[in-house]
């Protein structure tokens, strides 16, 4: 008794002297971490909720950002960033899902290796190349367009459609990465044990496969969102201020291209969109937790 006592004392000892060098350890990257994003969001939120006096350089507290930054144009385009980002994330998520399983499923090695490079390249390719490629593609006078007409079609790049297509160019390549690795998690046995039961295949997957994968495919869906209602550059370089997102309108009320003196109503949409961002995220982490705990 008195030795296993005395290994339980060592055992907490141990435990007790690992958390502060634990904690010495990430001292770095929370330093990191608060020069890099506590200072910038800090300027933010103060700027979101203080107004200064230009006549007598007096700082006061106010709401007047907030309450304008969730009224008229701005929260039309805060209202089109998320149905933009929910559109393409439930369509590339989908799409994504059915790639990703059949690269998976794919009994060719070279295949599932050129699938998830060229998803790890496409998934990262955006902004004003990618936007300047559909141009040069799909745009008015692209090469495309005018070999299919797709003008007679109905077809315009440079509208809430365009854009959601040009998004899907890279939100799908971003599922299948993210979601291969759960697919290759579901187990064969399950699948067998299935099969020995009677179970055809689309009750395993109502049974087993998706109430497994459920986590993955939600998270799947919270990152691609807030991928999609973060995107700047891409959406800038090819509808302007046509489309009314929220990235658009902050850029805008900073450069005071509409109406100057609107920088703080700027940073309080900044606000909104970090609030939005921090509830996208406050979803994604448990599910991908819960996600890793069925699938190792």
């Amino acid at each position: 008794m008195s030795s296993t006592t005395d290994s339980r004392a060592a055992g907490g000892t141990r435990r007790r002297w690992r958390g502060p060098r634990t904690w010495l350890a990430t001292l770095p990257l929370l330093a990191f971490t608060g020069l890099c994003f506590g200072i910038p969001l800090g300027a933010m939120a103060y700027g979101a909720v203080t107004r200064t006096d230009l006549a007598s350089g007096v700082t006061q507290v106010t709401g007047e950002h907030l309450a304008r930054s969730l009224q008229g144009p701005y929260l039309g385009s805060l209202i089109g960033s998320l149905q933009l980002s929910a559109l393409t994330a439930l369509v590339g998520g989908v799409l994504g899902v059915v790639i990703a399983q059949a690269v998976v499923t794919s009994r060719s090695a070279g295949l599932r290796s050129a699938a998830l490079t060229a998803s790890g390249v496409l998934a990262n390719f955006g902004g004003v190349p990618l936007a300047f490629a559909f141009i040069a593609t799909v745009g008015i006078s692209g090469v495309v367009t005018q070999l299919a007409d797709l003008t007679a079609l109905g077809w315009n790049l440079y509208s809430f459609t365009g854009l959601t297509v040009v998004y899907l160019y890279f939100l799908i390549p971003l599922m299948v990465l993210v979601i291969a690795p759960a697919l290759d998690g579901l187990r064969p046995q399950w699948r067998e044990a299935a099969q020995s039961s009677g179970a055809t295949g689309w009750q395993f997957w109502r049974h087993v496969g998706l109430p497994v994968l459920a986590p993955s495919l939600l998270g799947g869906f919270v990152l691609l969102f807030g991928t999609a209602f973060a995107a700047h550059a891409t959406a800038a370089a090819l509808v302007g201020g046509s489309v009314p997102l929220v990235t658009l309108k902050i850029a805008d009320a900073l450069s005071g291209n509409v109406l100057t003196g609107q920088e703080n109503v700027a940073l309080a949409l900044g606000l909104d969109m970090i609030l939005i961002a921090g509830l996208v995220m406050a979803v994604y982490l448990p599910l991908q937790r819960r996600s890793a705990r069925w699938l190792r």
